[in-house]
């Protein structure tokens, strides 16, 4: 599933600018022009990342990110502040009031992208230390060690994680992009390539014992675990 991000924003023409911006990135686009409105999209939908402007009618961005901060549903979701105030003091009092990331106005659209990318990449959820046990493999996290049809396989830290994902969000198809975020965590400059040798060194562990038709590649959206 696409990362939902939260643009709160109140001129209509920046607004639309960043809506095109993170849609065209794959994400999903949520709209708000104020505080209220952004509470809302809030409760109904759970974004993933708040890009939030400091000049909004009513309160200020500052503002607004103490109160997500200070409330238990909200103080987890990453905020990347937005102003064209470029003074050190405005950016530290940004960072203080719960802010992840302050951005300069104007700033491109390709590091918008990055900044959103490294965001999210430091709240990554940690994967459970359970085994997992799916289509004829069995994963232990705690041992570092994989199983399949009984048969230990060697992988590289990098390709075991991304096994450990696959098998924990099995049947959901991920774009390279996704697996990068997901994966690869805060190495933000690894490019989305990299998944597809990482794709094809975990499927030639996995060839041995016929398994590794699990990981399949689904044209024009990217990889998945199915054991269908």
């Amino acid at each position: 599933m696409n990362a939902k991000i939260l643009i709160v924003e109140d001129e209509p023409a920046i607004q639309e600018l960043l809506a095109f911006n993170v849609t065209q990135a794959g994400f999903i686009a949520l709209r708000a022009g104020d505080a209220d409105e952004a509470w809302q999209h809030i409760r109904d939908y759970s974004p993933d990342l708040i890009l939030l402007d400091w000049m909004l009618p009513s309160i200020s961005g500052v503002v607004l990110a103490r109160q997500l901060r200070s409330d238990a549903r909200t103080k987890e979701i990453p905020i990347i502040m937005l102003t064209a105030r470029g003074d050190e003091r405005d950016k530290v009092l940004g960072l203080e009031s719960g802010a992840d990331d302050y951005i300069t106005k104007p700033f491109s659209p390709r590091e918008l992208m990055a900044r959103i990318r490294a965001v999210m990449r430091r709240h990554i959820p940690i994967l459970s230390d359970d085994k997992v046990v799916m289509g004829g493999l069995e994963l232990s996290p705690e041992s570092h060690r994989v199983l399949a049809k009984g048969l230990p396989i060697e992988l590289g830290p990098t390709e075991f994680r991304l096994l450990h994902f696959f098998m924990s969000h099995a049947e959901r198809v991920y774009s390279r992009t996704q697996l990068l975020d997901q994966v690869w965590g805060t190495q933000v400059f690894v490019e989305e390539r990299t998944v597809d040798v990482h794709i094809r060194r975990l499927r030639a562990s996995l060839e041995v014992s016929g398994l590794d038709s699990l990981i399949q590649t689904v044209r024009g959206s990217g990889y998945r675990f199915s054991i269908s």
